[in-house]
């Protein structure tokens, strides 16, 4: 998810990478960064990390990154931390990575499910992966996301009002965004051993 720099205020690329600010421009946020989504377009701000489970709506990481970094990268650095609790991991096409594909398989066991990007399809190895991709069975499990996972970051969004940051800079952020998702889990958590919908947690997060 991406997430506006506060303010709302954006220092334009060439500008940045010349470190010239200009007249006028106060408030700036200068250490958010750009990145760009077919739904939102270009965004200049911080960006967020999040693991959810496939069984239960249950927020299993949520944190800061660099909104310009590489989600599928960033995946493959956080999901050994949780290799003994996971047989599958599920990604949009970012993770479309045959190295990463092939890590996750040797190393810890676990299938990666993504989407596999058109027209390559050119080695055996790509071929293979692709293969196993498309089965039934794992396209059923990978569709999933749509219930249980896309939505987790739209529900962190509306709970903690997550239009724009609440602050500047990487450090702040980093550790706000963190403190929202030990919330969100502490929430979560609760209201499963409740046997209550993990994702009506307002109350429980906001103190309403």
């Amino acid at each position: 998810m991406m997430v506006k720099a506060k303010g709302g205020k954006v220092w334009h690329k060439q500008a940045k990478a010349a470190g010239e600010v200009p007249e006028g421009l106060t408030g700036l946020d200068k250490e958010a960064t750009w990145s760009y989504s077919k739904a939102d377009g270009w965004i200049y701000g911080h960006g967020t990390f999040c693991l959810t489970s496939h069984g239960k709506s249950v927020v299993g990481l949520f944190i800061w990154m660099p909104n310009s970094a590489s989600e599928a990268k960033r995946l493959g650095e956080e999901i050994p931390a949780f290799a003994n609790l996971l047989e599958m991991v599920c990604m949009d096409s970012k993770a479309d990575d045959e190295k990463m594909y092939a890590d996750l398989k040797d190393k810890y066991g676990i299938k990666l499910l993504t989407v596999p990007r058109k027209e390559m399809d050119k080695s055996e190895r790509r071929q293979l992966m692709i293969a196993e991709q498309m089965k039934e069975e794992n396209r059923a499990i990978y569709r999933q996301r749509g219930v249980t996972v896309e939505p987790m970051q739209g529900l962190i969004k509306d709970l903690f009002g997550l239009e724009d940051c609440w602050m500047r800079g990487n450090r702040s952020n980093r550790w706000l965004f963190a403190a929202m998702g030990i919330a969100v889990q502490m929430a979560q958590h609760q209201a499963d051993q409740k046997n209550e919908s993990t994702w009506k947690i307002k109350e429980a997060v906001c103190g309403l």
